[in-house]
């Protein structure tokens, strides 16, 4: 029986399909940089910002100077703040913990900004377990995320489904004896997404 449903948060929660891409965009907007030239800037950081080693505030003054452009970090956390959320995806999330499911994010993301966003949206009182890569050392494509989440929320693997955008993050979970449900960020589907989690017992 599944009793908790894990969500992936870029791509899933939000309507971009990535975080770093909505931090740039945004920046970008906000600053009138180039956004292919932030971006290439930016993502010579990005693996190390997911996987914890170092923090927004270790580059920033370094990618500032890189980008002739002394950006404040408040821009960073609006950047945050104002990433576009999913409204409709973010009912379904609410509508199965009424319905007394267990609810949970397993992302690939940056601390201070899963922090700042939770935050912002009040998202403590939905979210029973946040694993964020950048927290745990362990991102989607390997085990320990996952053993993390399962063990904070003192559930067996076959109790939780875990959706994603992507499929190769949904390799270990299967593997692990997860429920899983790809979930197409370009067509957003959300009738086969309920028909899914339907099928697997889920009470909607």
């Amino acid at each position: 029986m599944i009793k908790a449903v894990l969500f992936d948060f870029d791509g899933v929660l939000t309507t971009e399909p990535s975080g770093s891409s909505a931090t740039c965009k945004y920046i970008s907007i906000r600053t009138g940089i180039d956004l292919e030239k932030l971006e290439s800037e930016y993502r010579k950081y990005n693996d190390d910002l997911l996987w914890g080693k170092i923090s927004h505030s270790d580059i920033w003054p370094t990618l500032c100077d890189n980008l002739e452009y002394d950006i404040s970090m408040n821009v960073l956390y609006e950047s945050f703040i104002y990433t576009p959320i999913d409204g409709q995806m973010l009912k379904i999330a609410y509508e199965l913990k009424q319905k007394g499911h267990i609810i949970g994010m397993v992302t690939d993301n940056k601390t201070d900004r899963i922090d700042s966003i939770v935050e912002f949206h009040n998202w403590n009182d939905l979210f029973d377990v946040i694993a964020v890569s950048a927290n745990v050392g362990s991102r989607k494509t390997s085990h320990g995320i996952f053993f993390k989440t399962l063990d904070d929320l003192k559930l067996a693997a076959n109790q939780c489904v875990f959706i994603d955008n992507h499929e190769e993050n949904l390799i270990i979970p299967k593997q692990l004896g997860m429920a899983t449900i790809y979930f197409d960020h370009a067509k957003r589907d959300y009738k086969e997404l309920l028909r899914q989690l339907s099928g697997m017992g889920c009470v909607l």
